[in-house]
Parts: structure tokens; C-alpha cells; sequence
């Protein structure tokens, strides 16, 4: 899967809202989904995952451990949440202003549309599932994670 030409990568640290996924087995009922990245050495990249469960309401914190695999557009990663497996992180979309990313993976079965912002615009939000759909992702899958912050 092609990802985007060049990821400015610290224009892309900071906080990111999970507004709408393929759900893996642990996100199917979260919601207040953030993804945070911080730079650390060389390639690595720091990331916290926090998100709470609807079922039970707590809060879950995950801190999967990145790191730049394409040194050349640095949008491919490989990230890791259990040793000694590494996952590909691929940013297939990002607006040119860094409002809006999606990430995604070479068999299509999961996905992240992110926002720097807790809501996404309708226009911003249907021109990522465009993205995702010329890219053959089944749009129908895709669900929009709750942000209700107070």
C-alpha cells in the first residue's frame, strides 16, 4: 500500500483523536480514543494509546513502542505493542495543514482516521474515506469512535 510522499515527523508529534477506525479486538468498545508521539532516539518514536471501555468505563493505556521504517518518506513504521512482534504503520493520508492522518495497514483490515481536534469536519472526514477507498479499504467497515470530552 502506498503511503504519503513525506511525513514532516515533527510536525506530526503531539496529541491525535481517534475519530474513526476498523476496530481491532481491544478498541471494538472504546471511545476517547488519543493517540500521543513524542520523538525519541534516532528512529524511535514514543507512543501512549489511551482510551476508555464502554462496557466497564475504565481507562486503558497502552504505550507501544515506534519506530521509523522508511528513513527515506519516514510515513512507514513499524510499531510494536507485544515483543518480539512488530507491526506496519502506514500514514496513508494527512492534510497538508497536519489536521487531519490516517494510518493504515497492507491488508487493510485495520484503520485509524485521526484528527487534531476531538470532532473532524463532515468534509474532512468523507474526503479521508475517499482516500481510503481509492486505496481499496471496505469503507463499510469503518466506524466513528465516540469523542465525548467534558
Amino acid at each position: 500500500m502506498k503511503t504519503i510522499e513525506y511525513l514532516d515527523v515533527d510536525r506530526f508529534m503531539g496529541d491525535w483523536y481517534i475519530i474513526a477506525i476498523i476496530p481491532n479486538l481491544i478498541e471494538k468498545d472504546a471511545y476517547n480514543g488519543i493517540e500521543s508521539y513524542s520523538r525519541g532516539k534516532g528512529n524511535k518514536i514514543n507512543i501512549t494509546y489511551t482510551f476508555y471501555n464502554r462496557k466497564n468505563g475504565k481507562k486503558r493505556v497502552m504505550h507501544p513502542k515506534g519506530e521509523i521504517y522508511d528513513t527515506a518518506t519516514k510515513a512507514e513504521w513499524r510499531v510494536q505493542f507485544i515483543w518480539p512482534l512488530k507491526f506496519p504503520y502506514l500514514l496513508v493520508d494527512i492534510a497538508p495543514d497536519y489536521r487531519y492522518a490516517t494510518v493504515g495497514v497492507p491488508n487493510k483490515k485495520y484503520v485509524w482516521i485521526m484528527s487534531r481536534n476531538s470532532q473532524m469536519t463532515e468534509e474532512d472526514y468523507q474526503r479521508a474515506l475517499k482516500k481510503l477507498s481509492d486505496l481499496g479499504y471496505d469503507i463499510e467497515k469503518i466506524r466513528k469512535m465516540d469523542q465525548v470530552w467534558e
